[in-house]
């Protein structure tokens, strides 16, 4: 990535697993950097300052992030910078003032973070969380305007941060209503406050849940959002009811952890020093370890596990999606065992850090040598699932996001999302054999994983899923039915 001017030093880091990004921005004559919305595995971080004689003077984040586990903190005590974060917001639902382990100075709109000549000037965007804000970076203290805008969860590429995360994981009633509003008021002030000329840079793409269609490239420019983006019309015309109703429509599901990101976001994570660094466990840990009340995760192909695994182990294939799929299914609160080849561990242990799942026991590396019992899950043919619901033998569990099962799904089919599953376990019918069913396979075995791990009987997934179902013309309907 080029340098933006003659005196600024700008990276994006970008984890594609959480479609996240985080951001270095430096002064290279005084050798002074900044860090936006780190990752919790902080060496990328401190290796780029390194290779390029910049020093972390300054780390910040611009809001409490729901969909992973921050690394301000991390970053912070690391290299003895001050933790810049929000003062806005809600004082029970924003940020501590006071956290164990660093400086945490609290900032608010119009105040600036000097790094040599580059400076950052804190932009209030509340929207998408009440204390969220911007920076807007200039790239010599004597220009009048920005180059660029780090925008969080406020500008996507594309579209806007959702308003319901407050109300979808914390349970805050009403507030996603009210936060649209908020949102549409940040959005028509910076709009009048900045040039088009100014570069956006998000902290999440394509993929993120934080959003409902984020853009697929890594930055744009704020005129080409003002010319093209879905809300522009409702913002040149100020129709602000017409926007909050766009804006709420079709919102992802949060998952579950979500809840967890946000209450820990605020001050509480634990800082490692250091990342875990599992051993690769004997048969008889392993067993001690499973007995005890660790989740295995075997992070084999789905297919490898469905032919054969060790019972009650739950399937989480090595894919990019592994960080927020491992935190659909597995809880900090007991010890992780994964199957995984010894080349991969540390990559995994990266991945599931980045969500708060530190505890991590060990690791083995095949079924057939742990000397634990083995099961097989069983996958049935599109034709065989449509005979047994149709003939009533068997009830469909649609394990895919809200906004997929509402746009078509199998008629009289059960919807619970992946991403709650284990917070809704108690919804899942019982009284007739499962039909696990998601887009193309991935989700629905492990979902079926899942739900034979807690002890259902009579599961099977439908690999082909949905998208197979429709293409062959089988019944389907849309909305809540």
């Amino acid at each position: 990535m080029p340098k933006l001017s003659g005196i600024v030093f700008f990276r994006q880091i970008y984890d594609e697993g959480l479609a996240h990004a985080s951001y270095v921005i430096g002064d290279e004559p005084t050798g002074q950097a900044l860090v936006v919305d780190p990752r919790r595995d902080i060496d990328v971080y401190t290796h780029l300052a390194g290779r390029h004689d910049l020093r972390i003077v300054a780390v910040a984040e611009t809001h409490i992030h729901a969909d992973y586990l921050s690394g301000g903190r991390e970053l912070a005590a690391a290299v003895g910078a001050p933790l810049y974060v929000s003062g806005h917001g809600d004082a029970k639902l924003g940020y501590l003032t006071q956290q164990e382990g660093v400086r945490a100075d609290l900032v608010r709109n119009g105040d600036v973070i000097p790094i040599g000549a580059v400076r950052a000037r804190i932009r209030h965007t509340p929207g998408h969380t009440p204390e969220h804000i911007c920076f807007e970076i200039f790239d010599d203290e004597k220009k009048p305007q920005p180059m660029l805008l780090l925008s969080g969860d406020f500008f996507f590429v594309g579209d806007l941060g959702r308003p319901d995360l407050l109300e979808e994981a914390l349970g805050a009633v009403g507030s996603a209503r009210a936060s649209a509003h908020v949102m549409f008021a940040s959005l028509r002030s910076t709009l009048a406050a900045l040039p088009d000329f100014v570069q956006i840079w998000p902290a999440h793409g394509a993929g993120s849940a934080c959003g409902k269609a984020l853009g697929a490239v890594p930055s744009t420019t704020l005129g080409y959002e003002r010319r093209f983006s879905w809300w522009s019309a409702y913002a040149e015309s100020g129709n602000e009811g017409g926007f909050v109703e766009a804006l709420l429509e079709g919102q992802p599901d949060a998952p579950t952890y979500f809840a967890r990101m946000k209450r820990l976001n605020r001050g509480y994570t634990r800082i490692l020093g250091r990342l875990p660094d599992p051993p690769r466990l004997t048969p008889a840990v392993l067993k001690a370890a499973v007995a005890n009340g660790a989740t295995l995760i075997d992070t084999r192909p789905r297919g490898e596990f469905s032919t054969l695994h060790i019972e009650g182990s739950i399937s989480v294939p090595d894919q990019p999606s592994f960080s927020s799929r491992a935190a659909w299914f597995a809880s900090p609160d007991h010890p992780i065992v994964l199957l995984a080849p010894p080349e991969r561990v540390g990559t995994l242990v990266r991945r599931l850090v980045r969500v708060g799942l530190d505890n991590i026991a060990g690791y083995i590396t095949d079924v057939k040598s742990a000397g634990m019992p083995t099961a097989s899950l069983p996958g049935i043919e599109l034709n065989e699932a449509q005979r047994r619901w149709s003939s009533d033998e068997a009830i469909v569990l649609d394990v895919r996001q809200l906004g997929e099962y509402f746009e078509a799904h199998v008629p009289g089919a059960t919807h619970i999302s992946s991403g709650r599953l284990r917070a809704k376990i108690a919804d899942v019918p019982k009284n007739k054999p499962l039909l696990v069913m998601c887009a193309r396979g991935d989700r629905s075995v492990s979902a079926a994983s899942v739900l034979s791990a807690l002890g259902f009987k009579n599961i099977a997934s439908v690999p082909e899923g949905f998208d197979e179902w429709r293409a062959q013309g089988l019944p389907i309907e849309s909305g809540n039915a």
